[in-house]
């Protein structure tokens, strides 16, 4: 991977005015396509499978005058008066019949028409009017919604002075979301962070910027989905949440590696694409796991759920992507100016085509640093001068010398005594852990909206006057097409199910006009979202068997209500195997990176406490209400469903960011010196000041959402904000470290069958560090014309003197001698399929043994031991085209028509390709010689001479 990112960076580098115009005309194309088919999100919940949702769907068949979204509207009268009052009721009245004549309403219900005293409250000073609507909340066009609250008003109006009129219900139960100036201070936190930590202008605007341009294009992109797929309001604030955050970070990684290595003195487009290489590696990985995670939000079989996974996997995604082309092709543009003035290597004037002097500082040339990098090299005068400017903090400490600084203070404090450390911190995140033990879900209701939306307004004027319960009835329904009298048979399962504890009352028993199916309005003595509530509707369908048996009828509990309590039900039954799958898959991932038991153990120990400290504060302030002030929380007692779900997936891609950025710079040291205790250390001291810029800017952008946020996005971004703060600081940079120093050398060790099973990931690009050494040879050729060339080679596990050998491209190597085990163990090496080590190893212009994955794909094997299929099997290597052609045992092919047959088949895949190299073994020098093309030159190998034997 690191050597294709290589190329990309490279690539993007000097294309940068081609990449800038296909992102831009990309952005413009998403934003016309979002703005002409986009149709606005729309907060349907739906749960296949479901009691409540399969009750709704037969309604919809059925008794389809209740399927429909509905509203309420409250009247309260003056202090001392009575709704009972002819003026009060006629006005009400009037104010009913306009309702029910506006379009998409079915029914208004006046107060004053029904024996039952369900629409007065029982101290005659308010009314309640129910409104059904033919449609669901997502095809109510705006004209219905406002020509609602303007009855309303015209109602208040109306009314004696000091009366209150509110319209509320479902169908204005949510709010509209939108950005607000506290969302884009985050941003503007996040510029100051960038700012402190690169000391220059233009590096720490470039990465806000490709994030702001990631965020666009997402956000694009789902409000075009919206004229396809049911997409909540949520669902674009969690992609703009995460796609700026992430965005901003990963941007921000490659570019502290670029100013890092410009410190160095590596040119421009050098280091652009080693850091895409390199950190690019890391981000990649990185993002995956996010991307995975959020995927895996499909596991609930929700699917409303599933959208807004896929949606934030995609802007983080898009993020990935952009970092990886957009922001190399910005440091073309930017050159040396990344770094601040004082630290910009200086480079001595020189003589242009029309022999102008121009200095050297950074200015408009291709390169952008000031210089014509194809004539003019940076003398060592001035080289040695940039050199002692250097800021220590770019530079990387090299092992002989002592870093300085707070962060090598704080990991010195930290692992000290590093079992106090882990002690204090178990227990401190065990304690902020606790209140999760009472962690409610509920889908928001209108008691979450801000204070003085008609939602709000009406949602309290009912508690008070009516009771809670009245904001979110529940509906029991069954077919009693049995029933010779459904009207009675309804009549007697609303007397019986007014008795349940937890009913507040039953204002409606009926059933539907064909009489074949009848509903129950139940509600209950507490709110939509309550524990009373969800404690309702369990007794109400644990009598299902007696309604049954007693009436003949098969009763199902459904509703809004009820619904959202099927929804948390579910969603709190996948935590437990999301969560198993989420710390299994990074066991998994950080054992290949890492290739360690404790590095990935520890890290998953420590995102367990990340998230069980996150959940608790989060608890503490929507559920117990603590600081609900101060935030701006509206509606406490409950979260939303979906947020513990998310918040795991979120979390733990950015933990794993932050353990890779980390931990790989602690492994790297310990590879090259060997030194677990100073690896820790000196990895340590080298990345923690750009890992803390990166968690420092996602709290500021998680935060942002808080204060003026969505009522749905609020405990998410709440939630994260803290999770990364305890993740960042405490687990991976204070618990991690602890824990590596108190394992010592065992934090780097891996038994040797896990080693052999799990793949191989270059997350830091080491495989790149050796393809790059040897960009160079062979000496004085091109290294594509040269198809082989091995110095001082062995295959791993054959004792043997070293190979040496140099094979141009469409040459022939004859490999000959030794035993046949030898040398087909040879070729396999040669073809990137067996272990070697070599001083320095390059077959088809790939670098072994870091890139044999891909060698394998460019090399084809063939053994002739079978004479019947010889030719099949060469013409099937040859189908695919090989760079390498890897012939075993030509010798042992007798019958001269086969021999003949590949002859033939080798010359003629040589006209077609004259670059194809081939590699010959067999017993005796001449045993192949009929079978070179002709005019081929050829290298020989001799393995009785090298090979002695096997272990």
């Amino acid at each position: 991977m690191s050597s294709a990112l290589y190329a990309l960076g490279r690539w993007a580098f000097r294309a940068r005015v081609r990449m800038v115009l296909v992102w831009t005309g990309a952005l413009v194309v998403l934003f016309a396509v979002a703005g002409s088919i986009g149709m606005g999100t729309n907060n349907t919940y739906a749960i296949p499978g479901t009691e409540s949702q399969e009750a709704l769907d037969s309604l919809a068949r059925t008794f389809p005058q209740v399927t429909g979204t509905s509203a309420q509207l409250i009247a309260v009268a003056p202090e001392g008066g009575d709704v009972t009052d002819p003026a009060f009721q006629t006005a009400v009245e009037a104010a009913v019949t306009r309702i029910a004549g506006i379009p998409q309403v079915l029914a208004a219900t006046s107060p004053y028409s029904s024996s039952s005293s369900a629409g007065i409250s029982t101290d005659g000073t308010a009314v309640l009017v129910p409104i059904q609507l033919s449609v669901a909340a997502s095809a109510v066009l705006p004209t219905t919604s406002a020509a609602l609250q303007d009855a309303g008003s015209s109602l208040e109006a109306a009314l004696p002075a000091g009366s209150e009129v509110a319209v509320g219900g479902q169908l204005f139960s949510q709010s509209s979301t939108g950005i607000s100036i506290t969302e884009l201070l985050g941003i503007a936190i996040a510029f100051v962070v960038l700012l402190i930590t690169f000391g220059a202008l233009v590096a720490a605007g470039l990465p806000l910027l490709t994030a702001l341009l990631g965020v666009g294009a997402s956000l694009s992109i789902v409000l075009a989905a919206t004229r396809f797929l049911t997409i909540t309001s949520t669902t674009p604030l969690l992609a703009l949440m995460l796609g700026l955050a992430v965005g901003i970070d990963y941007s921000l990684f490659i570019l502290a590696r670029h100013r890092e290595q410009l410190a160095r003195g590596i040119e421009p487009e050098e280091s652009a694409a080693r850091a895409v290489a390199t950190s690019g590696s890391a981000v990649v990985f990185a993002a995956a796991t996010v991307v995975i995670a959020l995927a895996g939000l499909s596991v609930a079989g929700i699917p409303f759920l599933t959208t807004m996974g896929f949606a934030a996997a995609m802007a983080v995604s898009i993020a990935v992507v952009i970092s990886l082309t957009l922001t190399p092709a910005l440091l073309g543009f930017a050159g040396w100016r990344v770094l601040p003035r004082r630290l910009r290597p200086h480079r001595p004037a020189v003589a242009d085509d029309t022999g102008a002097a121009t200095a050297g500082d950074g200015g408009d040339d291709p390169a952008g640093d000031g210089v014509d990098d194809a004539t003019v090299a940076r003398d060592a005068e001035a080289e040695e001068a940039a050199e002692e400017d250097l800021d220590p903090s770019l530079e990387p400490a090299q092992p002989t010398d002592r870093p300085r600084g707070f962060f090598w203070g704080w990991v010195r404090a930290v692992t000290r005594w590093p079992i106090i450390t882990i002690a204090l911190i178990v227990v401190a995140l065990g304690a902020l852990a606790l209140p999760a033990a009472h962690l409610r879900l509920a889908l928001p209701d209108a008691g979450s909206l801000d204070e003085g939306t008609p939602g709000r307004i009406a949602y309290d004027l009912i508690t008070e006057n009516f009771g809670p319960g009245y904001n979110g009835p529940l509906l029991v329904t069954g077919s009693v097409i049995q029933s010779s009298d459904p009207v009675a048979l309804m009549d007697d399962l609303g007397s019986e199910i007014s008795t349940v504890p937890g009913v507040e009352s039953v204002p409606l028993a009926t059933p539907n006009e064909s009489g074949d199916t009848g509903i129950v309005q139940v509600i209950s003595v507490g709110s939509p979202s309550s524990e009373a509530t969800e404690e309702l509707v369990a007794t109400l369908r644990s009598m299902h068997d007696h309604f049954a048996e007693e009436y003949g009828v098969d009763l199902s509990v459904t509703g809004y209500t009820a619904a959202a309590i099927d929804i948390s039900a579910r969603l709190a039954g996948a935590l437990l195997p999301f969560g198993i799958v989420v710390v299994g898959l990074s066991l998994i991932l950080l054992a290949i990176v890492f290739r360690s038991i404790i590095v990935p153990v520890t890290a998953a120990l420590g995102y367990v406490l990340s998230i069980a400290a996150a959940f608790g504060l989060t608890s503490l302030v929507f559920v117990d209400g603590f600081l609900a002030g101060p935030l701006n929380v509206q509606g406490i007692g409950a979260v939303v469903s979906f947020m513990p779900i998310i918040l795991m997936g979120v979390l733990f891609g950015l933990a794993m960011d932050y353990e890779v950025f980390l931990v790989s710079r602690m492994r790297e040291h310990y590879v090259h010196h060997g030194d677990a205790e100073e690896a820790v250390d000196r990895g340590f001291a080298a990345s923690a000041r750009v890992v803390t810029a990166a968690a420092t800017i996602m709290f500021a952008v998680f935060a942002a959402f808080v204060p003026e946020g969505d009522a749905n996005i609020k405990p998410i971004a709440f939630g994260l904000a803290v999770g990364v703060v305890i993740d960042a600081f405490i687990v991976r940079m204070a618990l991690v470290p602890a824990i590596l120093v108190l394992c010592g050398e065992l934090a780097w060790r891996m038994p040797s069958w896990m080693d052999r099973l799990l793949p191989s990931f270059d997350v830091e690009g080491e495989g790149l560090a050796e393809e790059l050494a040897l960009d160079g040879w062979p000496e004085g050729g091109d290294r594509i014309a040269i198809a082989i060339a091995a110095e001082r080679m062995r295959v791993v596990g054959v004792d043997s003197e070293p190979v040496d050998a140099m094979v141009p491209a469409g040459g022939v190597l004859l490999v000959h001698g030794g035993e046949p085990a030898h040398r087909s163990a040879l070729l396999a090496a040669l073809g990137g399929r067996a272990e070697a080590t070599a001083v320095r190893l390059r077959v088809a212009g790939l670098v072994l043994p870091v890139r044999a994955s891909s060698l394998r794909a460019r090399t084809s094997y063939v053994h002739l031991g079978d004479a019947a299929g010889a030719v099949a099997a060469l013409e099937d290597a040859l189908r695919g085209a090989p760079a390498v052609l890897m012939l075993d045992a030509v010798d042992d092919i007798s019958d001269p028509g086969v021999r003949a047959a590949l002859r033939a088949g080798i010359a003629r895949s040589r006209r077609e390709d004259s670059h194809l190299t081939i590699v010959l073994a067999c017993r005796q020098e001449d045993g192949g010689a009929d079978l070179v093309p002709d005019g081929a030159p050829i290298v020989s190998i001799g393995l009785e001479h090298h090979l002695v034997g096997t272990r």
